[in-house]
């Protein structure tokens, strides 16, 4: 069975074209926490974007287990274009799995 319709964007990724053909059973599209519950507000410290450095290889939002990484996705491209941080706990996943050459995001301590 092909992916869903909106998943096609997944076969456009350098290196992820395996993500496309995988089963819809496979694919959680939905945020794995409750929407409704707005949980930034746990954090000590807020991971901070660096724009200019990004090559949207999209590890941070691959590993992000709040899916608070922000996706402009278009018929071309898919790319980062920010942190939801109602949602962002400020595990730092996304930093560690930024690649080390690049370090476009940090870790910050969060202001009062």
């Amino acid at each position: 069975m092909p992916a869903p319709k909106e998943f096609k964007w997944a076969g456009k990724l350098k290196g992820w074209k395996e993500l496309a053909e995988i089963s819809p059973g496979a694919i959680v599209p939905d945020v794995p926490t409750s929407p409704e519950y707005l949980t930034g507000d746990w954090r000590s410290e807020r991971p901070i974007w660096n724009e200019g450095r990004c090559t949207h290889c999209l590890l941070c939002w691959l590993y992000c287990p709040e899916d608070a990484i922000l996706l402009e996705i278009t018929e071309k491209t898919v790319k980062m274009i920010g942190i939801d941080y109602d949602y962002c706990k400020g595990c730092g996943i996304c930093v560690r799995a930024c690649p080390p050459k690049v370090h476009a995001l940090e870790m910050v301590p969060e202001e009062g």
